[in-house]
């Protein structure tokens, strides 16, 4: 479907433009979300009537987006999520938490304005791009942790992943270190058995000198 832009469209062209999209693409997303309309006669001599109003529509738009992501540059929010010890989450991050994230620091935006290619299925600060307007995009950073204390570690700089890989190298150390007292207990404990076996020979033998001495 050839359809003519009513704004830019990263990736389709700039207002103004006709391109050819598909029907499914143009249907449920351009044409109901007035980003596009048919390239018909009578809407391309409508867009040109309306041209000069469109672009101060689209500078006014542009110069608020601009204003709020000079206040969104690197917004941060913390995602508490449970995970295991390799930091792998039970569940991931999605557009909606994003949203729900920045709302909670003060930034209203719609799910459709977050762009995640995929799920953030990790532990870690990770980017996040903000379309505020066709022309104007942010990042903002979800701190993903287990807790708000390890957020807060996370943000400062700090591997929270490497500390358990510490902890569980300490645990492993310890229990060897522990094993190889019980087996040096036990040695001793062997050792000392010998001894005293050693020393019960050496009392037999003065049983049998006292037993000779009888006999003479």
């Amino acid at each position: 479907m050839d359809v003519v832009l009513l704004e830019r469209i990263e990736s389709l062209g700039q207002m103004g433009e006709v391109v050819s999209v598909k029907n499914g693409y143009a249907r449920n997303y351009l044409l109901p979300q007035g980003k596009a309309q048919r390239a018909t006669s009578a809407n391309l001599a409508s867009f040109e009537e309306r041209r000069v109003e469109l672009e101060a529509r689209n500078l006014v738009r542009r110069t608020e987006a601009q204003g709020v992501s000079t206040s969104m540059a690197d917004a941060t929010f913390v995602v508490i999520r449970q995970a295991g010890e390799s930091g792998q989450l039970y569940g991931s991050v999605q557009a909606r938490d994003v949203v729900e994230g920045l709302d909670g620091a003060g930034f209203k935006i719609d799910r459709n304005q977050v762009v995640l290619n995929r799920p953030i299925k990790t532990l870690g600060l990770h980017p996040v791009q903000i379309n505020l307007h066709p022309e104007v995009h942010v990042d903002v950073i979800a701190n993903v942790a287990r807790s708000e204390a390890e957020a807060e570690r996370q943000a400062a700089g700090e591997d929270v992943l490497a500390d358990d890989e510490d902890d569980d190298l300490d645990l492993h150390l310890g229990q060897a270190y522990e094993d190889e007292d019980d087996d040096d207990a036990g040695d001793d404990e062997e050792a000392s058995g010998a001894a005293d076996d050693e020393v019960g020979d050496d009392d037999g033998g003065d049983d049998d000198a006292g037993d000779n001495g009888e006999d003479a």
